[in-house]
């Protein structure tokens, strides 16, 4: 496993296309300044020697020295040491909606990427809890099991889309049943389901599976996403509205944030409904009713020891340079004799 230190130095690598596009309009007027003084014929008497592959290999040679150095200053590490690591925290399972419905923009910029948003806050303000992900439209399904890598939940949770189910609705019943097997501690008791939806249950029995759940020690906190006037499902391509959602007489299907079936789901599992529109206020709610539940210990690996591979780079970094500098521009023999531009001597 690898590591970045300062991703900020990347920048510089933009130095390469200036110095390309320099050397680009250097030769254009270098050749336009030759024309005014003599023909091609004469420049080639003048000056034999002159070598534009030489040019571009020096060029090369001074791209890749920068690159080098560059990469040099992100400084990248490998992982030499793996340990085990005991951290205490609560196991939470995010279930998030994507079904088309998410795809409505009552709420900015739509439902479902606003959902990844509220997510991933709430993600970056976890300590050293375990986190997994499901997803559910008509079927729930698994995305990540119960980790504490935070940087793959936050992959996975950006990869989800309205399209990756075949089957539509919103069966929240189903989440729930297989967020229960997502818990690998049967005497577990700070177990946390936390689900994102509109409140549209197809089902229709959310709230007796919720209880069920409670029984099991998993308390469930809603979100909301949405709002009570709700909107019409756009259908687009390539990112353009191209109509909306339709339903069997030919009007366009609303969509509205149903609060009482998360509301009642909540209340069935000793939880909390959060209405989603302010995101600092679910982070924070969140956050305050982890806080208050006891925490579990639980072992984990992860790597402790990262060694420095920037002096490899830094080496190459200068080799190139030396390369550049000593490296003239004029032909030699043996490229004369391959003559690799068809060039006349």
């Amino acid at each position: 496993m690898f590591r970045l230190d300062e991703k900020i130095w990347f920048w510089t690598l933009l130095i390469i296309p200036v110095l390309v596009l320099l050397f680009i309009g250097v030769q254009l007027w270098k050749k336009s300044a030759q024309r005014k003084f003599a023909d091609s014929k004469l420049l080639k008497r003048l000056s034999p020697n002159q070598s534009l592959f030489k040019s571009v290999l020096k060029l090369v040679m001074l791209c890749a020295a920068f690159a080098c150095l560059s990469l040099a200053l992100v400084n990248p590490k490998i992982g030499t040491k793996m340990e085990t690591v005991r951290s205490q925290g609560v196991d939470i399972v995010f279930a998030v909606d994507v079904s088309k419905s998410m795809l409505a923009e009552d709420i900015a910029p739509n439902r479902i990427e606003k959902s990844k948003q509220l997510v991933t806050q709430i993600i970056n303000s976890l300590g050293s809890d375990r986190v997994g992900i499901i997803a559910y439209a008509g079927k729930a399904f698994p995305q990540l099991p119960i980790t504490t890598d935070y940087a793959a939940s936050k992959m996975f949770l950006q990869n989800m889309n309205t399209d990756m189910m075949t089957s539509q609705g919103t069966a929240i019943k189903e989440a729930i049943e297989l967020a229960k097997t997502y818990y690998d501690d049967e005497e577990q008791t700070n177990r946390v389901l936390v689900i994102i939806s509109d409140g549209e249950d197809h089902e229709g029995d959310a709230a007796d599976i919720a209880e069920e759940a409670n029984e099991q020690g998993i308390r469930i906190f809603t979100i909301g996403v949405g709002n009570e006037k709700g909107g019409p499902i756009p259908i687009k391509r390539n990112g353009i509205v191209l109509n909306y959602k339709k339903d069997k007489n030919g009007e366009t299907v609303i969509t509205k944030l149903n609060e009482e079936t998360l509301r009642d789901i909540a209340d069935e599992a000793n939880g909390v409904y959060i209405n989603g529109s302010n995101t600092e206020k679910v982070v924070d709610t969140i956050k305050d009713l982890l806080d208050k539940m006891d925490k579990k210990e639980f072992e984990s690996k992860q790597i402790a020891d990262f060694k420095d591979q920037f002096q490899w780079f830094l080496g190459f970094g200068i080799f190139f340079l030396f390369v550049d500098i000593f490296l003239l521009e004029r032909k030699t023999e043996w490229l004369k004799k391959l003559n690799l531009f068809n060039e006349q001597f």
